[in-house]
């Protein structure tokens, strides 16, 4: 299945105790797929990976499975060596995995494109290549994109460049076939919609989501009017929920709503501040009326 539409990258919600909290990411994951989101996505960097166990990891794989199951809906999972991806063949609800660029290395195109070859010959599920060059430092030209586009078991990109760029441009003004390009840079979803993204993987998208939902299926439908104010509206929302690291200040606004039992993120994360909380939950309050 080629990924399209809106996927959310789920947080992990913490109880007091600074516990994982299963029933709150349960819920949460019901009521985004319930608001319009086509799919979810499980330990990816919104969840916080970095700071959790094997266990906790398989709980919240576990937790989201089990909503994405109910709902028919997509499920990627964050894995990104060989044994990760193994590990995903007695999970029937994830339909690819989302894996990362080589980080810090650099290795060059050459070896990124052979670092996907041997994950997707190790993988029992589809490949989303997660391209970020601002984390990972390993820039991708347009042709490489299309040359990973075609080997056999990637089925899209997580396009997250900073912004929208020439090889960004060139890569959509002839997108490959079969072969999804998702936005994963939330306040730029509406332009790369505009260009012919299939969807986008978005944090905002917490938020809002029916709206976020609204947005991606406007801009699929070529409906220019509806899409271009809430665009707008929605990037507003999404630079005020990125204004430090995510996903600090997301959790900040669930926690507000009473959606989720604490704001609590782990180190090396800090709390979101009140200052930033307190924007993000009045950008949230604007949104609505761009669809009356």
């Amino acid at each position: 299945m080629t990924p399209a539409g809106l996927y959310v990258p789920m947080i992990t919600p913490f109880d007091e105790s600074g516990a994982v909290a299963p029933d709150a990411l349960r819920a949460l994951a019901q009521e985004v797929l319930t608001g319009g989101a086509a799919g979810l996505v499980a330990l990816g960097t919104t969840a916080e990976p970095h700071a959790l166990g094997a266990a906790e990891q398989q709980m919240v794989v576990d937790a989201i499975a089990a909503v994405c199951r109910e709902h028919r809906a997509g499920l990627l999972v964050g894995a990104h060596t060989a044994p990760e991806l193994r590990a995903l063949a007695g999970r029937p609800e994830v339909t690819a995995a989302l894996c990362l660029v080589p980080p810090f290395l650099r290795p060059g195109e050459e070896a990124v494109l052979a670092h996907y070859t041997r994950l997707a010959e190790e993988s029992p599920v589809p490949l989303v290549a997660y391209h970020i060059p601002y984390r990972t430092g390993q820039q991708l030209g347009v042709g490489t994109l299309r040359r990973i586009a075609g080997l056999p078991g990637l089925v899209g990109v997580k396009h997250a460049v900073g912004g929208i760029d020439a090889d960004t441009i060139a890569l959509l003004a002839d997108p490959p076939s079969d072969f999804a390009v998702l936005c994963g840079e939330d306040a730029y979803v509406s332009p790369l919609l505009a260009l012919g993204a299939s969807g986008g993987i978005l944090a905002s998208a917490h938020l809002a989501t029916a709206d976020y939902a609204d947005l991606v299926a406007a801009w699929r439908a070529g409906d220019v009017t509806r899409a271009r104010p809430l665009g707008h509206r929605l990037a507003t929302l999404s630079a005020a929920l990125f204004a430090e690291p995510n996903p600090a200040v997301v959790k900040a606004v669930l926690h507000a709503q009473g959606r989720i039992p604490t704001p609590l993120v782990r180190p090396p994360l800090l709390p979101a501040t009140s200052t930033a909380t307190t924007r993000a939950l009045s950008c949230l309050a604007a949104v609505p009326a761009v669809r009356t």
